[in-house]
């Protein structure tokens, strides 16, 4: 009954302020002037009761509906509250429900599942403002691990540990997509906020489901064909020729994609990889750059300054903020963006990446329902941090402040930085740069290819940062 009051309440408040109006203000306050209108006149005049509040009814369903209207114009006229924060309270009076627009403070304990680097940096983030964190992850010597209140050394989908998130955790987030979509709707089902939904996080986990959505909601991508089976390779691929075969699920820094060129190289391929997939023309790209954006369950939603990212081996390999680019490109990647997360009705932080074309046309890539590599900037160059707001979303506070206090450059720093023998880099140069700060995960085993950890360098410029990250990175 929660869970289907709480979609309820959604979908009056998507439905705008006309719907919030006519809900309320004609059934809340019209019957409640109806009702007092009968009893002052049974009190009076002797009258009977149900009598006068049917002959009072269109008058009043009038007036209520009036107030209604009123109450929300003059509010939003004098920035008492924003639209989307009234539709709320609008609606919690209209559906009945213990969940809407929860507020969840310190010292609740939180939960996320995955405890990589991004659960990492968020336990600390949510520790640093005083809450308690429950990491579930089935690796004994997850990073996470060493901050987290609670460490619960299982699978995603056991039964056991999710039910003791379900009865200890205020609400759970994730750090990866490739969890169980079906353990997030299990915490949902048992009245546990989930940011984002499992809804949302089965969305990214699927490069087809991906698109199509991306699609759907008005916003462009490259020219993909969904490859399901030999046969959906039999037509004419010239529309997505040269292009890229990507696996539609389980694929990330640059792990399941080959690069063809021929209908044969295609069908090869695909034969190769064995499961769907996603044929994607390659496009002729000026740049990368990335979005992320917060948002809310009350619907408020911001932006971090624009990423621009540049890739090795299909890694990210750097991100220069702010993004070299045109003002109006930038301005159009973060509507863009903001545009998608409405979409997906999505509550938490959201990744998305861009290809900026020829002609500075703009085309999603694709999405990341968590925190992303290229905001790690964020750490040491905005008001506010991503794993920040990731807390913050989750806990219905208001995203912070994103305002970027210089210009800054994160530069990724993977196993191959080590020595062969497994010693560390030399971090000395590193260190002594006042204006770098150095991140590691903590992970035990430095891997080829494995991110291990960033390193942030603000300058006064994006090019003085970028020479100075890559002057840095040839002293490890």
């Amino acid at each position: 009954m929660k869970e289907t009051a709480t979609r309820k309440q959604e979908a009056i408040r998507r439905a705008g302020p006309w719907r919030s109006i006519v809900l309320t203000g004609m059934l809340v306050w019209g019957l409640s002037f109806c009702f007092l209108f009968a009893a002052s006149k049974q009190i009076f005049e002797a009258a009977a009761f149900w009598p006068t509040f049917v002959q009072a009814l269109p008058l009043g369903l009038v007036a209520g509906g009036l107030y209604g209207w009123a109450r929300w114009g003059h509010a939003v006229l004098h920035g008492v509250r924003s639209r989307n924060q009234l539709d709320d309270e609008e609606t919690m009076g209209t559906v009945k429900t213990s969940a809407p627009a929860l507020v969840i403070l310190p010292p609740a304990m939180l939960g996320i599942l995955g405890g990589g680097q991004l659960g990492s940096m968020f336990t600390v983030a949510a520790k640093t403002m005083g809450y308690g964190v429950t990491v579930l992850d089935p690796d004994p010597d997850a990073p996470a691990a060493r901050f987290a209140d609670v460490h619960l050394c299982q699978a995603f989908d056991d039964e056991v540990a999710l039910a003791e998130m379900a009865s200890t955790c205020a609400a759970v987030t994730t750090e990866f997509e490739n969890v169980n979509a079906d353990s997030m709707r299990w915490l949902a089902a048992r009245g546990v906020p989930m940011s984002p939904s499992g809804d949302c996080v089965a969305i990214a986990q699927d490069r087809i489901a991906e698109k199509t959505f991306i699609n759907e909601a008005g916003l462009a991508t490259a020219p993909f064909l969904a490859v399901h089976t030999m046969a959906d390779l039999d037509g004419d691929l010239s529309a997505y020729l040269p292009g890229i075969l990507k696996t539609a699920r389980l694929g990330y820094d640059g792990k399941g994609q080959i690069r063809v060129k021929t209908a044969e190289e295609a069908r090869a391929a695909f034969a190769s990889v064995n499961a769907a997939c996603v044929l994607e023309k390659m496009l002729p790209l000026l740049c990368e750059v990335s979005v992320i954006v917060t948002r809310t369950r009350a619907g408020e939603k911001v932006c971090f300054p624009v990423a621009e990212n540049e890739h090795a081996g299909g890694i990210l390999d750097v991100s220069i903020v702010p993004a070299r680019i045109k003002s109006e490109i930038t301005e159009r990647a973060q509507a863009m963006a903001l545009q998608l997360a409405e979409k997906l009705n999505y509550v938490g932080v959201l990744a998305v990446e861009f290809f900026v074309l020829e002609g500075d046309a703009l085309v999603i890539n694709e999405i990341a329902p968590r925190p992303h590599n290229s905001g790690h900037y964020t750490l040491d160059a905005t008001l506010t941090s991503q794993f920040e707001q990731q807390v913050r979303a989750m806990c219905g506070l208001y995203p912070g402040k994103t305002d970027l206090v210089s210009p800054v450059v994160m530069l990724n720093l993977l196993g191959d930085v080590w020595h062969e023998d497994g010693s560390e880099p030399n971090w000395e140069i590193l260190l002594t740069a006042p204006n770098a700060k150095l991140h590691l995960y903590g992970k035990k085993e430095a891997r080829k290819g494995r991110k291990m950890g960033h390193y942030n360098v603000l300058g006064e410029t994006a090019d003085k940062a970028l020479q100075q990250a890559r002057a840095i990175r040839e002293t490890l």
